[in-house]
């Protein structure tokens, strides 16, 4: 199985995704400052891998802790959970980790610093080991949708390296092979950093799946011409009544599904779920440096000081979602209800 972080005597463990497929680099974060830039950089990314970075984040913040009393640790626990919730405003499962981990805090605060350095470092482990259990729990329930020989579309990186491992939309697609059923996988390029490209296809070739990339503005092509069965993809933040944001170019996708009669899906846990905002319009969109778009590994691909945009998400109108799978069960429109009742009791739709 890809090791995208993982928790070591040492530090922070994260595979390099800036440099893949050409290089497999591990770095190791010994201070959360550096996990809260390799957020920042995406030397890891995906929303439920960055949740757990926030978490492990903290707890290397705390390990580290020179306080010598409760009152100087509440002090620097508050400016570490800052730092690590500043590196990124899209993804929910952020502050999700964020939350979780200040919530051991105060539990386990009364009974000495060591303590509170013991259950946060356990804390994130657990995070780690519920993210792949909750992901080969959506592959469960995802497969079902996919037919034997379907040729699935997806955008940007649902996979292992989006998570602790397996995957979300990729887990999906790893179940429905593991199932047996042959699967023909075309991944969106997703510019401008390429995770399709570079990372998606890594990924499945690694797994013997077979995939072609084509770029953004190929898959209405493919689509037309009666090429797709279905479209599944990851997402950074779903609100209450299933508008969905993902990487930019997904909301295209969806249109263009939704204009060819194409099944179009989100796979993403509960924790994704972010119940506080009623819909898309109050999600922040995180905008990124417009050298990501004037240059691919440093080489120039536009005039110099072009004017540039670079949105690195958009939000998706429930409208265009067929189904989204989470790892409590299959959620069907109308989401305000279908979320709400997964979030609470479990067991959606097969």
């Amino acid at each position: 199985m890809i090791r995208t972080i993982e928790w070591t005597d040492s530090g922070v463990v994260m595979l390099d995704q800036r440099l893949l497929p050409a290089e497999e680099v591990y770095r190791t974060c010994k201070d959360y400052r550096e996990v809260a830039e390799a957020i920042r950089s995406m030397v890891i990314r995906g929303a439920p891998a960055i949740g757990i970075a926030a978490a492990m984040g903290v707890a290397l913040g705390v390990q580290h802790s020179s306080a010598q009393s409760l009152k100087e640790l509440d002090r620097e626990f508050h400016d570490i959970c800052e730092c690590i919730s500043s590196t990124r405003p899209t993804a929910v499962n952020l502050f999700w980790a964020v939350d979780r981990v200040k919530s051991v805090y105060r539990e386990t605060r009364n009974e000495g610093i060591e303590a509170v350095r013991e259950a946060l470092i356990r804390e994130a482990g657990e995070m780690h080991r519920q993210d792949i259990a909750a992901n080969r729990q959506m592959g469960c329930f995802g497969r079902e949708l996919i037919p034997d020989n379907a040729r699935v579309l997806t955008h940007c990186n649902a996979g292992a390296l989006a998570t602790a491992g397996y995957g979300t939309a990729l887990g999906v697609i790893r179940a429905a092979v593991e199932a047996g059923k042959q699967i023909q996988v075309y991944a969106d390029e997703t510019r401008p950093f390429l995770q399709g490209a570079r990372l998606t296809a890594w990924e499945l070739q690694k797994d013997g799946i077979p995939v072609t990339v084509i770029t953004d503005n190929m898959a209405g092509y493919f689509m037309y011409k009666g090429m797709i069965d279905c479209v599944i993809v990851g997402a950074d933040r779903i609100a209450a009544n299933g508008d969905t944001a993902n990487k930019i170019g997904t909301y295209s996708a969806a249109v263009l599904a939704n204009e060819n009669k194409i099944p179009f899906f989100v796979a993403a846990p509960v924790s994704t779920i972010d119940f506080g905002i009623p819909d898309g319009a109050h999600v922040t969109i995180e905008e990124r440096a417009a050298e990501e778009v004037r240059s691919i590994h440093g080489i120039p691909i536009t005039p110099e000081n072009a004017v540039v945009a670079n949105p690195a998400f958009d939000i998706t109108p429930e409208r265009f979602i067929s189904a989204i799978i989470t790892d409590r069960g299959i959620a069907r429109p109308p989401f305000r209800e279908s979320l709400r009742a997964l979030a609470t009791n479990g067991a959606g739709s097969p």
